[in-house]
Protein backbone atom coordinates (compact mmCIF):
# COMPACT_ATOMS: atom_id res chain seq x y z
CA UNK A 1 0.00 0.00 0.00
CA UNK A 2 2.84 2.40 0.81
CA UNK A 3 4.27 1.90 -2.69
CA UNK A 4 1.32 3.70 -4.29
CA UNK A 5 1.70 6.95 -2.36
CA UNK A 6 4.65 8.34 -4.39
CA UNK A 7 3.01 7.32 -7.68
CA UNK A 8 -0.27 9.02 -6.76
CA UNK A 9 1.64 12.11 -5.62
CA UNK A 10 3.57 12.29 -8.90
CA UNK A 11 0.40 11.86 -10.94
CA UNK A 12 -1.30 14.60 -8.93
CA UNK A 13 1.66 16.93 -9.40
CA UNK A 14 1.74 16.23 -13.14
CA UNK A 15 -1.98 16.98 -13.40
CA UNK A 16 -1.62 20.29 -11.55
CA UNK A 17 1.34 21.36 -13.69
CA UNK A 18 -0.41 20.29 -16.89
CA UNK A 19 -3.63 22.12 -15.97
CA UNK A 20 -1.63 25.25 -15.14
CA UNK A 21 0.15 25.20 -18.48
CA UNK A 22 -3.07 24.62 -20.43
CA UNK A 23 -4.97 27.36 -18.58
CA UNK A 24 -2.17 29.88 -19.13
CA UNK A 25 -2.43 29.46 -22.90
CA UNK A 26 -5.16 30.15 -25.46
CA UNK A 27 -7.52 27.67 -23.81
CA UNK A 28 -7.35 29.66 -20.56
CA UNK A 29 -7.98 32.92 -22.41
CA UNK A 30 -10.99 31.43 -24.19
CA UNK A 31 -12.33 30.14 -20.89
CA UNK A 32 -11.88 33.58 -19.32
CA UNK A 33 -13.79 35.22 -22.20
CA UNK A 34 -16.58 32.67 -21.81
CA UNK A 35 -16.84 33.41 -18.09
CA UNK A 36 -16.84 37.17 -18.77
CA UNK A 37 -19.84 36.60 -21.03
CA UNK A 38 -21.82 35.40 -18.04
CA UNK A 39 -22.06 38.97 -16.72
CA UNK A 40 -23.91 40.00 -19.90
CA UNK A 41 -26.36 37.17 -19.35
CA UNK A 42 -26.83 38.28 -15.75
CA UNK A 43 -27.50 41.87 -16.86
CA UNK A 44 -30.17 40.73 -19.30
CA UNK A 45 -31.70 38.43 -16.70
CA UNK A 46 -31.85 41.24 -14.12
CA UNK A 47 -33.39 43.63 -16.67
CA UNK A 48 -36.08 41.06 -17.54
CA UNK A 49 -36.72 40.41 -13.84
CA UNK A 50 -37.02 44.16 -13.18
CA UNK A 51 -39.39 44.60 -16.15
CA UNK A 52 -41.51 41.74 -14.82
CA UNK A 53 -41.97 43.71 -11.58
CA UNK A 54 -42.77 46.91 -13.44
CA UNK A 55 -39.36 48.58 -13.04
CA UNK A 56 -38.08 49.99 -16.30
CA UNK A 57 -34.72 51.64 -16.62
CA UNK A 58 -35.03 55.26 -17.65
CA UNK A 59 -33.33 56.83 -20.63
CA UNK A 60 -30.50 58.21 -18.52
CA UNK A 61 -29.72 54.79 -17.04
CA UNK A 62 -29.81 53.22 -20.51
CA UNK A 63 -27.41 55.88 -21.79
CA UNK A 64 -25.00 55.29 -18.91
CA UNK A 65 -25.14 51.51 -19.44
CA UNK A 66 -24.45 51.98 -23.16
CA UNK A 67 -21.50 54.24 -22.34
CA UNK A 68 -20.12 51.68 -19.86
CA UNK A 69 -20.44 48.94 -22.50
CA UNK A 70 -18.59 51.16 -24.99
CA UNK A 71 -15.83 51.81 -22.44
CA UNK A 72 -15.51 48.08 -21.72
CA UNK A 73 -15.16 47.39 -25.44
CA UNK A 74 -12.53 50.13 -25.85
CA UNK A 75 -10.59 48.86 -22.81
CA UNK A 76 -10.58 45.32 -24.24
CA UNK A 77 -9.20 46.66 -27.54
CA UNK A 78 -6.50 48.61 -25.70
CA UNK A 79 -5.54 45.48 -23.73
CA UNK A 80 -5.24 43.49 -26.96
CA UNK A 81 -3.01 46.18 -28.47
CA UNK A 82 -0.87 46.27 -25.34
CA UNK A 83 -0.47 42.48 -25.40
CA UNK A 84 0.53 42.63 -29.07
CA UNK A 85 3.07 45.39 -28.38
CA UNK A 86 4.54 43.48 -25.45
CA UNK A 87 4.95 40.40 -27.63
CA UNK A 88 6.70 42.44 -30.33
CA UNK A 89 9.06 44.03 -27.82
CA UNK A 90 9.83 40.66 -26.25
CA UNK A 91 10.54 39.15 -29.67
CA UNK A 92 12.88 42.05 -30.51
CA UNK A 93 14.71 41.65 -27.18
CA UNK A 94 15.11 37.92 -27.77
CA UNK A 95 16.55 38.55 -31.23
CA UNK A 96 19.05 41.07 -29.83
CA UNK A 97 20.03 38.74 -27.00
CA UNK A 98 20.56 35.79 -29.36
CA UNK A 99 22.40 37.79 -32.05
CA UNK A 100 26.12 37.02 -32.32
CA UNK A 101 28.35 39.79 -30.99
CA UNK A 102 29.75 41.79 -33.77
Amino acid sequence: MGMWVPAVGMIGLALVIGATLVLMGPVGKALAEWIRGWSKTDEHWMAMKAAKHGVVLGGEAQRVLAEVDDLKRRLAEAEERLDFTERLLAKDRDAQRLAPPG
